[in-house]
């Protein structure tokens, strides 16, 4: 072997040994610096997290009777990974869908690179077929089922029941919904609101292999989604729906109430509006249309609408005079129609008068004569202490909406307001529930729910009670007073010339009080005015007379008179309830 060739033996030698070297070296690199990295990549290139919603809580009426229903759905999904493989043109067509919409919620999209993206939800059957048929064509596509919710009595009682929606930014960003899955829906109004982490259960979970194409190969893991617990609301959905029906397209309010616990029997705000659209991802053409709807649809009237009570605050001047002694049940006023005050008058809503008229048929009759003198006797402060003793003037406290106060005005509050002093005028006003009164719906059931069981406040509530609440103390009104006065309201309702006569009742004793509140001082019959400057009519009730089962309070928006637009919605309210003679406990 001549030196060129020994040269070119140890040349190659020393090449082959380099390279093996450098093989040892990248494989060291590879298997023991990076291993665990590369592992990583590999596993999370055959591994998908799948997480779906629980089916929620069923929601009931306190007899029983279902209100809303889950309905599973299909879902397209999409691994973001496998979005430059997919056609979406293609994938469009199938889902009868733009490809800029696609395109925007994927862009749009901020999950994490390996949780799929919803493309669209409540796929028909034919495109489910269709998306399998040409499953190779969309790699990374994934078909779940979710469960969609289904309100099964449609608007009736839609601002208790409630409705979902999906989560949005700041929810998204709140750890009460850390275990929401992203693209859920939770409940945003209403008891699927008060109540969601009840109604909600627990998320489920399934972590996939899967191939090449995207396509699911074993399910490695799955816990099971927990479904939400099912919920007895305090509701009658028999009564909610009768008492709707009788408002018939009129506006407004009826809340009732069990006197001796403060559930919620019915709670009416008409117009309403319909969940299931909410259920299914309302659009922004109908969330516009709700929202510039002039009846306001999603205004909850029981709690947020409050007006001045009419003479259904006769009933609290009514306590006051009592309470205080300035009036006897003996005390007798004469009205012929009104009364005057320097150069203002006062009028009676009967121009002919009512003659002299004792503290039964005043309340009867609803003499507004008798209550300036009883207010006069009683003095505003006064009016204004007991009123807020029996709960006007502040929440009920019923969580469903943010709820309006109302007001009570005293000395006091017209001078830190008004800068002003207080005049007698402004009494007389007050002691027949107009001038600044005010109070909403739910208040004035409260008041009578009070008036029937003796003197106690119980908070309302939307839930039925397993067992009787704790006695709550006494308000302190004489029951003595409470009785002349509930007697006095069983009278406007049976007797004759009583204002509360169309709420009267061949079922049961009722006993109420109409209340018709002034929306302009026009002195023009309402019912010849247009209606948006009509009267507002109140009737505030309970029943039965003997033992009270029901208080409750009807409000019609610019509805007329109490006694013709309000109390006949509380006797069909009522008479719905008794139709099986007794309340369900």
């Amino acid at each position: 072997m001549d030196n060129t060739s020994r040269q070119r033996i140890i040349i190659s030698a020393f090449i082959i040994c380099g390279l093996f070297f450098f093989s040892v070296v990248k494989l060291w690199q590879l298997q023991i610096i990076q291993g665990s990295e590369y592992k990583k990549i590999s596993i999370e290139n055959m591994i998908r997290i799948i997480r779906s919603p629980a089916p929620r809580g069923i929601i009931y009426d306190r007899n029983g009777i279902p209100l809303v229903k889950n309905t599973p759905y299909f879902c397209a999904l999409l691994m973001p990974e496998h979005l430059e493989k997919i056609d979406i043109s293609t994938l469009a067509q199938i889902l009868s869908m733009d490809s800029d919409d696609i395109n925007y919620i994927i862009d749009k999209s901020s999950l994490s690179p390996f949780e799929p993206i919803k493309i669209k939800e409540r796929l028909t059957f034919k495109e489910v077929a269709s998306l399998e048929a040409r499953r190779s064509d969309f790699p990374g596509l994934v078909i779940s089922t979710e469960m969609s919710r289904e309100y099964l009595y449609g608007n009736v009682g839609a601002h208790v029941i409630g409705y979902l929606g999906k989560l949005n930014q700041q929810q998204a960003n709140d750890p009460e919904y850390k275990e929401v899955p992203q693209d859920a829906f939770i409940g945003q109004w209403g008891a699927e609101h008060l109540f969601d982490k009840t109604l909600r259960g627990s998320a489920g979970e399934k972590i996939i292999e899967i191939d090449a194409l995207g396509r699911e190969i074993r399910l490695l893991q799955e816990k099971a989604p927990v479904k939400g617990e099912d919920l007895n609301l305090s509701i009658d959905i028999n009564v909610q729906k009768s008492t709707e029906d009788a408002f018939e397209g009129k506006a407004g309010a009826m809340v009732a109430m069990k006197p001796d616990t403060g559930e919620i029997l019915a709670l009416v705000s008409r117009p309403s509006f319909d969940p299931n659209i909410f259920a299914k991802g309302i659009s922004f053409k109908e969330w516009l249309a709700l929202n510039q709807d002039k009846k306001v649809p999603m205004l909850n009237r029981a709690l947020q609408s409050q007006y001045p009570p009419g003479s259904t605050f006769k009933i609290i001047t009514a306590i006051a005079a009592l309470s205080e002694k300035v009036i006897t049940p003996e005390t007798k006023v004469t009205c012929t129609g009104g009364i005057k005050y320097g150069s203002w008058e006062f009028g009676c809503w009967k121009k002919g008068g009512h003659g002299t008229i004792s503290f039964h048929r005043a309340i009867v009759e609803s003499c507004d004569v008798y209550f300036y003198e009883a207010g006069k006797r009683v003095g505003i402060d006064k009016i204004a202490e007991y009123a807020k003793k029996l709960g006007l003037g502040s929440p009920t406290g019923l969580p469903l909406v943010k709820e309006r106060p109302g007001l009570i005005p005293d000395t006091k509050w017209k001078y830190e307001n008004k800068k002003q002093p207080w005049y007698l005028g402004e009494t007389f006003h007050s002691s027949i529930g107009q001038g600044y009164v005010a109070a909403t719906p739910i208040q004035m059931a409260q008041l009578m729910s009070i008036v029937a069981n003796g003197g106690y406040i119980y908070k309302p509530t939307i839930l039925k009670m397993e067992k009787p609440p704790e006695q709550v103390p006494s308000i302190g009104i004489s029951q003595k007073i409470l009785e002349l006065v509930k007697s006095a309201l069983y009278g406007a309702v049976s007797e004759g010339g009583g204002t509360g006569g169309a709420a009267k009742s061949s079922l049961i004793s009722v006993g109420g009080k109409t209340g018709t509140a002034q929306v302009v001082g026009i002195k023009k019959s309402s019912s010849s005015l247009p209606e948006k400057y009509r009267d507002h009519a109140w009737f505030v009730a309970f029943a039965p007379v003997e033992k009270p089962e029901i208080a409750l309070c009807v409000f019609v928006e610019h509805g007329g008179h109490g006694g013709g637009a309000a109390a006949p919605i509380a006797k069909r309210a009522i008479e719905s309830l008794y139709k099986e003679n007794k309340i369900k406990k």
